[in-house]
């Protein structure tokens, strides 16, 4: 039965006293306690997350877009409401900002539908906030815009520029090897960041961004203008307008923009801007929402067919803010005219069509390749698959070195994050160049909480020898700022009884990526006797969050996502 007036503005959602007429007198009640006019009250509203936080540099100018939203909003007639939700930042969530990906989600969706809004405005951007507020925006399907917080400015140090964070990564390798002084790492620790917003290179801050771009999320241009530009500002008071328009359309909603089409042009833009490996399981997990599947064996062959065109680290040598001067993800799209489905809707109120229509030619900028001269002939990333890793893993190829795609070395075997902290450094420990590096029980349930443990250190040792790289594999996440051979996401993880839990020290790990390949060299007798011989899973917490986590959350595959929290398949849709 049709719900009448009751689903728009004020009326909408009215909280339950058993009289919808008392409902809404008592909202109002409240409400003008905030000083808000009948008129205003009577206008589309249009919700504005709040996730502004000091624990969240990433967001410090949150408070600033959210004016900026608000003035569009009212520009356009709309009523903007301002409320909180969970902020989440990379370095200071423990054990780990995946942990408390999902938990986002939930706070999202859950506010979105217990308040009265007729569209809304998602402001993100660090690492799992764009996921995050996506998945919970997707499962509403209320009309949504999403307004990155933006790239940081470039920092500088002794005449050459940095970002953070691959040049966090990169220098600390060097103090690790004995290459710079603490003197020294202590100014570069003052030089990296240099500006509120997420990191300036191709992590999976800017990859997720780019991502609801590509989707059709984010106004054009929204996912790579640097956080303290006056163009944020202007791109939100856009947002804020735009999505008051939404709230009277009504559309589109995500379940129009979440399609199978623009799920595969995501992952076509993921693979051409060489982005961050989390982003296939984000990916996943959003596309979960919406009752899709990313099948890996079709986003391997996408990554065949398309080219890493953008010259941004870790794979190349650019920052964030050269993408944007280049002209963003808009001219990006036109190089991928012949991938992509253009006919995808997007909420600037057109099609990707218009959007590349209306990308802006920049003369002399290196930053975006053509595809006659591409960074990587192929994606950056590729899915293996062999019998270390039955339902895949993930490597960056286009961050990794090129002598060691294909290797085939001796395992040294790390039992957990703690067991490699504790034993990398060692001087006596067992390890050359030519070895594979393996961390197990660091995955979704493992860790617990996936972490970017996946980027495990050269031993000093090595490093102290020159040793810059060498294959390391794990069930963990890497940072998408990190480069290296690095094999990660390995399904299913080792304490979800995977066979990352058989390995042995000594054994022979075999990774070809031409051939998509990941395996040890060991007898299925050998590895039915590990098997038999194997411990218990890890034990289940008692209560609270990290038990509805540990019992219900997904495999890498499944974009780690709560399994009550994914629509379940249709009958006979395998």
């Amino acid at each position: 039965m049709s719900q009448g007036p009751i689903t728009k503005g004020l009326r909408k959602g009215l909280t339950s006293y058993g009289d919808k007429d008392f409902s809404l007198f008592l909202r109002k009640v409240f409400i003008k306690a905030a000083g808000y006019s009948d008129d205003a009250l009577d206008r589309p509203i249009v919700g504005i997350t709040n996730t502004y936080s000091d624990f969240n540099p990433c967001h410090g100018n949150v408070p600033d877009l959210i004016e900026a939203v608000k003035r569009g909003v009212m520009l356009a007639g709309g009523l903007p409401m301002v409320f909180p939700t969970i902020s989440i930042h990379e370095s200071f969530a423990h054990p780990t900002s995946m942990f408390l990906r999902n938990l986002m989600a939930m706070d999202t969706e859950e506010m979105l539908r217990a308040q009265p809004m007729d569209s809304i405005v998602l402001i993100g951007g660090c690492d799992k906030t764009v996921p995050a507020q996506l998945m919970g925006a997707i499962s509403v399907d209320l009309p949504t815009i999403f307004l990155p917080v933006g790239p940081m400015v470039v920092g500088h140090h002794q005449g050459e520029v940095l970002g953070a964070c691959t040049d966090c990564r990169r220098l600390w390798g060097s103090y690790r090897g004995g290459q710079i002084d603490a003197a020294e790492i202590e100014a570069v620790s003052n030089r990296l960041a240099p500006s509120v917003g997420t990191c300036m290179v191709m992590g999976t801050a800017s990859t997720m961004a780019c991502i609801s771009e590509a989707l059709g999320f984010t106004l054009p241009l929204g996912a790579t203008i640097p956080a303290p530009h006056a163009e944020r500002r202007r791109i939100a008071e856009a947002s804020g307008k735009r999505a008051a328009e939404m709230a009277v359309s009504g559309g589109p909603r995500p379940s129009e923009l979440m399609t199978p089409a623009a799920l595969r042009n995501a992952q076509v833009v993921l693979q051409a801007i060489g982005g961050s490996t989390n982003g296939i399981v984000h990916l996943a997990a959003m596309a979960g929402r919406a009752g899709l599947e990313l099948d890996l064996d079709d986003f391997n062959q996408i990554g065949r067919n398309t080219p890493v065109l953008i010259d941004l680290k870790p794979s190349g040598d650019d920052y964030m803010e050269h993408f944007h001067h280049a002209g963003g993800l808009p001219r990006l799209m036109r190089e991928l005219t012949d991938l992509l489905d253009l006919s995808a809707p997007t909420v600037a109120g057109g099609t990707l069509a218009d959007v590349v229509a209306g990308a802006e030619e920049v003369r002399g900028q290196t930053a975006i390749r053509p595809r006659s001269n591409p960074l990587k002939a192929e994606g950056g990333m590729a899915v293996l698959h062999g019998n270390l890793a039955p339902r895949g893993a993930v490597i960056k190829q286009a961050a990794a070195s090129a002598k060691l795609m294909q290797h085939e070395g001796r395992a040294v075997v790390f039992e957990s994050v703690e067991d490699m902290t504790n034993r990398v450094d060692d001087p006596d420990l067992d390890v050359t160049a030519d070895d594979v590096l393996v961390l197990r029980n660091a995955g979704p349930k493992g860790a617990p909480g996936m972490p970017e443990a996946g980027y495990l250190p050269i031993p000093k040792k090595l490093a102290r020898q020159g040793v810059k790289d060498m294959v390391r594999i794990s069930d963990a996440r890497m940072s998408g700022t990190a480069f290296g051979t690095i094999v990660l996401h390995i399904t299913p993880e080792s304490a979800d009884g995977g066979p990352l839990a058989l390995v042995r020290n000594g054994d022979r790990i075999r990774l070809d990526v031409a051939a998509r390949s990941i395996d040890m060299l060991v007898d299925e007798a050998e590895l039915q006797r590990r098997r038999d011989a194997a411990p218990p899973p890890p034990a289940i917490p008692a209560r609270g969050y990290a038990k509805l986590y540990m019992e219900t959350v997904l495999q890498a595959d499944g974009g780690c996502d709560f399994d009550f929290l994914v629509p379940p398949k249709p009958p006979n849709s395998d």
